[in-house]
């Protein structure tokens, strides 16, 4: 079962790929597809030396606070912080670039900052409702315990 999956997984990815490089190569609008190719150098390079790293501190970090207590929680918080990181990659270089419109007044016509934020929020309010229904489901009284067979 697994290396079927994998091997699915693996055809699929690979013709997605090709998808996306004959649009790439095929398509009027791109000019320069060498600066698309280094540019995707570039964000996997940023990825593999900066996010990746960070992302695993941020984890060993939040592995070492409050072992005992904390422990059912942490793998929501987790979760959250990974797609509020997400969240934030995409969201703020348009929050950063908002009333710069360079003449342009259809250009980042939307208020991003609060948009970002309202994202962040429901997404945190998210992770504290399964946070929450996790903690609910182990308390709740008259609870059989799984079987480990």
């Amino acid at each position: 079962m697994v290396t079927w999956l994998r091997g699915t997984t693996l055809v699929a990815g690979l013709a997605l790929t090709g998808v996306g490089l004959y649009g790439l190569l095929d398509d009027s609008f791109i000019t320069e597809p060498a600066g698309v190719l280094w540019w995707a150098v570039g964000a996997l390079t940023v990825h593999d030396s900066l996010w990746l790293p960070l992302a695993c501190l941020a984890g060993a970090a939040l592995a070492a606070v409050g072992r005992a207590r904390q422990a059912a929680r942490r793998p929501v918080l987790r979760g959250w912080l990974i797609v509020a990181a997400a969240l934030t990659t995409v969201g703020l270089p348009a929050v950063l670039r908002a009333g710069r419109d360079s003449g342009n007044p259809t250009l980042l016509p939307l208020p991003y900052l609060r948009n970002w934020l309202l994202l962040l929020a429901v997404t945190a309010m998210c992770a504290a409702l399964i946070a929450f229904a996790r903690r609910w489901r182990r308390a709740r009284p008259g609870r059989r315990a799984r079987s480990g067979g």
